[in-house]
């Protein structure tokens, strides 16, 4: 594990305190937030924001697999995804894994590997990494085994996704595409049908199944929530069995009825920063415009994160503070995280230090552990680490 910084006072930057960006220092001492005097790190010309709290990516899929035919070990993988997120202002993250039906890298197996490795990992790892479950819904004859290894695992987060009838479209409509699909999964399409098949055969089981699941979560004190509503209804049917969280509704009306409910909608910051959803779902933007997306995730791209509160900044959607938090503030909020997301006294010292010319982050500081350095930042935290060390030799 990287070693602690040592106890620091950076002065001469605006930091973002209170929900309001203040011209005022920082001690960190011990991982945590402090106070009193200490060696000092000029940083005037700079920004010191909390650290991302990312509740949604999947693009440690492409580091473990840069090419579907080209797998890398799954701990390579992990440890490539670490950098990268770290890279990003990224201090705490979830990695969205699939426990699906369609096998290969979204299978079942393959989740639980990745959980194993990720136990093993986390002990060396620059970011608090995690791991939340992207449960198809028409798998009941899993469900003890999920119920398992969550446990095993300590999995904190599910959301439930319900991909069936886009597959079954695609499988109607455009074989050539289904092939495609089948071929990731490492399946002849034959096979694949089959499997489409076989859950669809088990809709009526699904009703019971997620409901032995919430119980469970609930008992377990796991946040659950639904992915890709596609209508207020559905995103009633998911509250109602105790799923809150709105993950990447596709539809004004499904984040309308979520924001009604209170239930907090996620959107993917890579589409606030294109413009527009990537599959032709609706513009974050424009739920943003409407108070209707209270967070922001990764999903696919890491350095979106933070460059899609600068959007939102450049468009006149929220201000610096309010933006930042939707990376920060309100995803550790929406978990519980009660030691993190805001530069309190006392929070765990996750802060990112942001060019305040560029916009670039050129320091990550995870649990008072640096896991990111460059550019100007980068020289006066290190130099005044050498002139620490040689005073106190």
């Amino acid at each position: 594990m990287t070693a602690q910084l040592p106890p620091l006072r950076l002065t001469g930057a605006t930091i973002l305190r209170d929900g309001m960006l203040q011209r005022r220092s920082l001690v960190i001492e011990g991982g945590f937030i402090s106070k009193g005097p200490r060696p000092e790190v000029d940083l005037s010309g700079y920004l010191i924001l909390p650290g991302i709290i990312d509740l949604h990516g999947d693009a440690f899929e492409r580091q473990i697999a840069p090419r579907p035919s080209a797998p890398f070990p799954i701990a390579s993988g992990l440890r490539a995804t670490d950098r990268e997120a770290a890279s990003h202002g990224v201090t705490t993250a979830w990695l969205a894994q699939c426990w699906s039906w369609e096998g290969g890298m979204r299978g079942p197996d393959f989740a639980e590997a990745v959980l194993r490795e990720l136990d093993s990992y986390r002990p060396q790892a620059l970011t608090d990494l995690r791991l939340q479950i992207r449960c198809e819904t028409h798998m009941p004859e899993t469900r003890d085994r999920l119920l398992a290894a969550v446990t095993r695992h300590r999995v904190d987060y599910v959301v439930f996704n319900n991909h069936l009838p886009e597959a079954l479209e695609v499988a109607e409509r455009a074989p050539g595409r289904l092939a495609a699909w089948a071929d990731r999964a490492g399946d002849a399409p034959q096979v694949f049908r089959s499997r489409l098949q076989a859950a669809k055969d088990r809709a009526r089981e699904v009703p019971r199944h997620l409901c032995a699941l919430a119980e469970a979560f609930d008992a377990m004190d796991i946040r659950y929530g639904s992915h890709d509503d596609p209508d207020g209804e559905t995103r009633e049917y998911y509250r109602l069995i105790g799923a809150r969280i709105a993950e990447f509704p596709t539809s004004v009306s499904a984040a309308k009825l979520a924001r009604a409910c209170n239930d907090p909608v996620l959107m993917g910051a890579p589409n606030v920063v294109r413009g527009g959803s990537q599959a032709g779902n609706v513009s974050a933007q424009h739920l943003v415009a409407a108070g209707l997306c209270d967070a922001l995730v990764s999903d696919y791209h890491y350095p979106c994160l933070a460059e899609a509160a600068w959007v939102l900044v450049d468009k006149g959607l929220r201000g610096l503070a309010q933006a930042w938090a939707m990376i920060s503030t309100t995803p550790a909020e929406i978990m519980g995280l009660a030691d993190r997301g805001t530069l309190d006294h006392g929070k765990r010292a996750d802060f990112v230090v942001v060019n305040e010319a560029t916009r670039a982050i050129e320091a990550t500081v995870s649990g008072g552990r640096l896991t990111y350095l460059a550019g100007g930042a980068g020289a006066r935290m290190v130099s005044a680490l050498q002139e620490t060390r040689m005073a106190a030799e």
